[in-house]
This record gives C-alpha cells, structure tokens and sequence, in this order.
C-alpha cells in the first residue's frame, strides 16, 4: 500500500495547482503535501486525500445521496480489500506527538511502523516498503524534527517519508474524515471482538459536511455524517446466526450516547473523546450479508433531525 499511496502522492504534486494544494520538501528530505493548512485545498484534494488514506487499494467519489426525502451531497466509498485499506492503513490509530507538535496519523505508514501492536497482531499485516505515505489531519504542518521522529518509529530514512495534511475544518479534509464510513464499522467489529478479516468486500456512503469555523465544530459535522447519515454494507464469512447478533449490535444506535449531535456529546463530557461511548462510533444504517447462505441481515436507521441541527446550527 505505501508504494501505491506513494504514485498517488506524486500525481497529487503534479496535479497541485488543478486539485489547489501545495507540495515542498523538508531539509531532510521529506515531503510535505498541504491540502487545507495554508491552501484552499478542495473537494477533490480530499478525494485524493482519502485514497492516501487507504493505500490506494479504496474507491472514493462524490454522489448524491437521499435522506430523510431530501437531495444530499455524499460521497461513496468501497474496497476489495477492507482489513488491509480500512484498518490497517485509512483507520487514524497513530498519535504522532514528538516535543510541540500533536496529529493523529493515518495512511500506510502505520502499517511499516506497527506502532498500534495490538491491532496489527490481530490483523497480521505488515509492510516493509522502503517508503511511505502518512496522512495527517492537523493545522500544523510537520517540520523536519517531526519527520526524524516519524522516520525513527518507522524505520525508514526521512526522505523516504511523504506527510499528506489538512486540519479537520478544511474543504478536504472533511471529505477524507467522511469517507471513513466503512472503516468506523470495521472498527466497532474489532472492538466487539469479530475477526475483521472475515469482511470479503465492504462499500458504504455518508454525506458531507458543510465546511465548519472551527476544527471542534467540524469535529461534531464530521462525526454526525458517519454517525446518523452513513450507510454500509459489508459482504461476510459468516454464518446467519452469528451475523444476525453482530448487526444488532453494530449500528451507532446502539449507543446510549446515540440521538443528539456529537458537539453537544462532546461538551457533555467535558472536550473528553475518551469518556464517550465507544460503541457509538459506527454508520448509522448497516447491512450485513453472508458468503455462506446468502442472506442479508440490517440494522440502524438514518436521522436527518439530527444530521441537520448539526450541519446547519446557527
């Protein structure tokens, strides 16, 4: 995947003026693509911003959506390979956080640094590319000290490094934030305890968020598109049984957290994304279908009430 990302990472450079980011190497030799941090970046920066994210082995478009009777923008993402692009590369499990310098990483370098251990043994993957793609969703961007830090969790040299970054509020950035509508139910089934190599082919959609005034607001948009307007459908090795108690329990309504927009859960625990549920970060509306028999079992439901209070407050 980091070889991948890394052609997809040069063809962004090249295209930097069409897509409005903009790309320089660190004296270390880094390179750092900014796609919303001092660039107006766009809708399709953030498309290929997210299939950084996925280590080119995901499918990201914009699409029309319909929720609640009404005409939305959304986008839709699959992929044949939902384990390795989903968790082990798009999911933003690495805290990068050298001295002055915080984001949370994504991307297939995680998969070459394996920092996550406890993850990437239950997923068994692991890459040892000589180079790598890190996505980083945050305001700042990366200075050479960060990239040795990068480099020495790694195991690569700087300069075999390129940093892909745009904050959370930002035009791209909330369209590689919403296109982690499959990823957020793989992750819940990770953490409910189903093996999620077990997922054949996964696609879902979610809407997009209007661009927000703030990186905390936009946090509350971002999370609300996935949480009560995202759809996923997931193609499983699994028996009827199994998969009948595995989808009850997978939507984000099965949250007590569920119901209100996620800025005003946020508050609620004093800025404190620990203390919320996690079994609330999921798609709203899953669909679960079996290799074995054939059958499809659904669960969750859309919720535009909520959906609008949040991306249209006041």
């Amino acid at each position: 995947m980091n070889e991948r990302a890394w052609v997809l990472a040069d063809r962004c450079i090249a295209r930097a003026d069409e897509l409005r980011v903009a790309a320089h190497t660190l004296a270390s030799g880094a390179r750092v693509l900014d796609a919303g941090a001092n660039v107006p970046g766009g809708f399709a920066a953030g498309l290929a911003l997210a299939e950084l994210c996925m280590g080119g082995l995901g499918h990201v478009a914009i699409a029309p959506l319909t929720i609640g009777h009404e005409a939305w923008p959304g986008v839709h993402v699959w992929t044949d390979h939902p384990a390795e692009s989903c968790m082990a590369s798009q999911y933003a499990g690495w805290a990068i956080n050298p001295e002055g310098f915080f984001a949370m990483g994504s991307g297939p370098l995680r998969a070459r640094a394996r920092v996550e251990r406890e993850l990437f043994g239950k997923l068994g993957y692991a890459e040892d590319a000589p180079r790598g793609v890190l996505v980083l969703e945050a305001r700042t961007l990366p200075t050479d000290d960060v990239a040795a830090w990068v480099a020495g969790k790694a195991g690569v040299a700087s300069d075999a490094i390129t940093f892909a970054v745009a904050p959370t509020a930002s035009l791209a950035g909330g369209v590689q934030i919403v296109a982690r509508v499959v990823e957020t139910g793989l992750h819940k089934m990770d953490a409910i305890g189903f093996d999620v190599r077990r997922v054949v082919s996964a696609m879902g959609t979610a809407p997009l968020a209007p661009n927000a005034r703030s990186d905390v607001r936009a946090i509350g948009r971002t999370n609300d598109c996935i949480l009560y307007g995202g759809q996923a459908r997931y193609t499983v090795h699994a028996e009827d049984e199994e998969l009948a108690q595995l989808a009850a329990r997978l939507p984000a309504c099965a949250s007590t957290d569920y119901g209100t927009p996620f800025y005003d859960i946020f508050k609620r625990y004093d800025s404190d994304f620990y203390k919320i549920d996690p079994m609330l970060f999921s798609p709203a509306e899953v669909w679960l279908t079996s290799t074995t028999s054939g059958r499809t079992f659904h669960a969750g439901r859309l919720d535009a009430d909520v959906l609008r209070a949040s991306l249209f407050e006041r």
